[in-house]
């Protein structure tokens, strides 16, 4: 689930949606239908990184912090690397991309 803001606020703390409910249009995932809390610290928001999924308004991308982990960075490295994320941001992060994956059909070459 994604934090979608509502335009008038300015903030990112609009409607939570589950990224079940996110749908295409064009080449951005927008909101279809809300739906209850599950990602607290994940934001979305239009009119900041265009759409990116970002941890709590910041404009650190979940796949930026992904992305840390996945070339081999510790969890304090990542915290000391961006001050402003907080332990529980990392792990909710790999939460989120985790539940991203399991949501779309990904194209896999068979092993022979």
């Amino acid at each position: 689930m994604a934090l979608i803001s509502e335009p008038s606020s300015g903030t990112a703390t609009g409607r939570l949606v589950s990224l079940g409910s996110m749908k295409s249009k064009g080449n951005k995932q927008v909101a279809a239908t809300p739906a209850p809390t599950k990602f607290s610290r994940i934001t979305v928001d239009p009119r900041q990184m265009d759409g990116v999924p970002c941890i709590r308004g910041l404009r650190i991308p979940v796949a930026t912090v992904v992305g840390m982990v996945a070339d081999g960075m510790t969890r304090d490295e990542i915290l000391k690397a961006h001050p402003d994320l907080k332990a529980k941001d990392v792990e909710e992060a790999l939460r989120f991309a985790a539940e991203a994956v399991r949501e779309r059909e990904l194209p896999l070459r068979s092993v022979s």
